[in-house]
């Protein structure tokens, strides 16, 4: 009755884009807390792996640590540091991906990283303010990957309503509008770094917004990247040669893998028919493609 990894594993692909980012997050946080703990116990320093996938703020620190400007968007500070950048990735997720596709959002998450990582590290080399910390400075977190998440669904529908405690339905312009005024009003803050990634993370939303109104894309060449990746990862790590070889019948069962293969392929292509559709509207379908999303509706 145990839950093997192979069971783990495609509970995992069977989730959608926001389950599996939240699932990454949380695993990445419990992997670095455990090692925090074991490094106080061993007396061996208790933020080695912090350090190792921060985003420092120094130029000269990050030509020597590349990967950090990927992994820092999915590490955390804390327990309340990861619960709310989870929930909000969780509530916003759910909205972008009524007006966008799974794929869109796992690729603005990447890039809305990105943008802010890059924001905080031109603003600490830039403004004098921070140029007496900028050695030391480092940021964690997916707020800025949220943020892009935010302003992009804000962009596409600036007047869809949320219900917030205390506040009651508000537009998601205003709320758009508040966080970058908290942002600014807050930028020399402690917390300054963080702040400065939130507005990057939020102009690479409306970015991607705008660019994909206009038939580009700019997640795309993220989305091929993760692909060759993943493709890697499923053939070579999930799938072990066997020690001898049988054959049996299969023409009428279909394996697990074959079966995982298919469902990919058939989610792939509905996304790119929602993507056409979003870009094109209805009408843009060829008569196979309504079809494959009819019956896509049905299941």
């Amino acid at each position: 009755m145990g839950i093997t990894i192979t069971d783990l594993r495609d509970k995992f692909t069977r989730s959608n884009i926001v389950i599996q980012l939240i699932c990454v997050n949380v695993f990445v946080f419990l992997v670095t807390a455990l090692t925090a703990v074991f490094g106080k116990l061993f007396a061996v320093g208790t933020d080695l792996s912090f350090s190792f996938l921060s985003l420092p703020a120094s130029f000269s620190n990050f030509v020597s640590e590349p990967w950090t400007i990927i992994t820092y968007m999915f590490m955390h500070a804390g327990i309340w540091h990861i619960l709310f950048n989870m929930l909000c990735l969780y509530w916003f997720g759910k909205i972008f991906l009524l007006f966008f596709s799974s794929k869109h959002l796992r690729g603005l998450y990447i890039l809305g990283g990105i943008f802010g990582g890059l924001l905080f590290m031109i603003s600490y080399n830039v403004f004098p303010y921070f140029i007496p910390v900028v050695d030391h400075a480092v940021i964690v977190g997916a707020s800025a990957s949220v943020m892009a998440i935010i302003f992009a669904a804000a962009f596409r529908e600036p007047n869809y309503k949320i219900n917030l405690l205390f506040f009651g339905n508000i537009c998601l312009k205003y709320l758009a509008l508040a966080v970058v005024v908290i942002d600014l009003l807050f930028i020399t803050s402690s917390n300054a770094g963080g702040h400065i990634a939130h507005l990057g993370g939020a102009l690479s939303g409306i970015l991607f917004a705008i660019a994909l109104n206009k038939g580009v894309d700019l997640t795309a060449w993220i989305n091929k990247i993760l692909d060759f990746f993943v493709g890697l990862f499923q053939r070579r790590t999930w799938h072990k040669k066997p020690k001898m070889k049988v054959r049996y019948n299969t023409s009428r069962h279909e394996s697990d893998e074959d079966y995982n293969l298919r469902k990919k392929r058939q989610n792939d292509e509905i996304d790119r028919i929602l993507d056409k559709l979003k870009k094109s509207g209805y009408e843009s379908l060829t008569v196979e493609e309504k079809k494959s999303l009819f019956d896509a509706s049905k299941k």
